[in-house]
């Protein structure tokens, strides 16, 4: 036998030696009766961590008490407690939970409220927007509108809701809209 042929015969043998070395043992397990038993899984049913750096504010009494009329307008609508950390989220970004009405020069335009809703843009009057249950429950009823903002990064639900021109701001509230709906929830 030559040596070419002599070396393809050893490295054919090789390959399946080793095969058998490896696959022996899988192949035997697979032959044996196997004992199932049911297996628990583990499902997250708790939101996404929160996206990147994450800002904090102290809030007054005027803040919590608009933080809670979320919370109950949320409650209202029937949604779970995502729906009031998404809205709390936005509320911290856009006015900070303070009930802002027209502020002259210093204005969005004609945004108002709690959520920095316009009038002009079809979010209800200037009386509503700057009603906390009011506008609170406008913005809910543009999140259900949103499909799968259960599973969405909470930067996005908002996003699609009040269509900013800084999307990803909503992400740094996320942690203290989180401890906030934790703490006032149930309460």
């Amino acid at each position: 036998m030559n040596t070419i042929m002599r070396k393809s015969v050893l490295s054919v043998a090789g390959l399946a030696f080793a095969g058998g070395v490896f696959a022996g043992p899988i192949a035997a397990h697979a032959a044996a009766p196997v004992d199932a038993k049911p297996v628990a899984v583990a499902v997250q049913t708790t939101a996404p961590k929160p996206q990147g750096d994450q800002s904090h504010i102290s809030l007054n009494d005027e803040q919590t008490a608009n933080v809670k009329a979320i919370i109950a307008a949320t409650k209202k609508a029937g949604l779970p407690e995502r729906a009031a950390v998404i809205s709390i989220a936005t509320s911290l970004q856009e006015s900070k939970l303070d009930n802002l009405g027209h502020l002259g020069d210093a204005n969005d335009h004609d945004s108002l409220g709690l959520f920095q809703q316009r009038p002009s843009s079809g979010w209800g009057t200037p009386e509503q927007i700057t009603n906390p249950e009011y506008s609170t429950t406008a913005f809910l009823k543009g999140l259900r509108q949103v499909d799968g903002w259960q599973d969405m990064a909470l930067t996005d639900a908002a996003q699609t809701v009040q269509v900013s021109a800084y999307p990803d701001a909503y992400a740094q509230w996320e942690q203290q809209a989180t401890d906030l709906v934790g703490q006032h929830w149930n309460s």
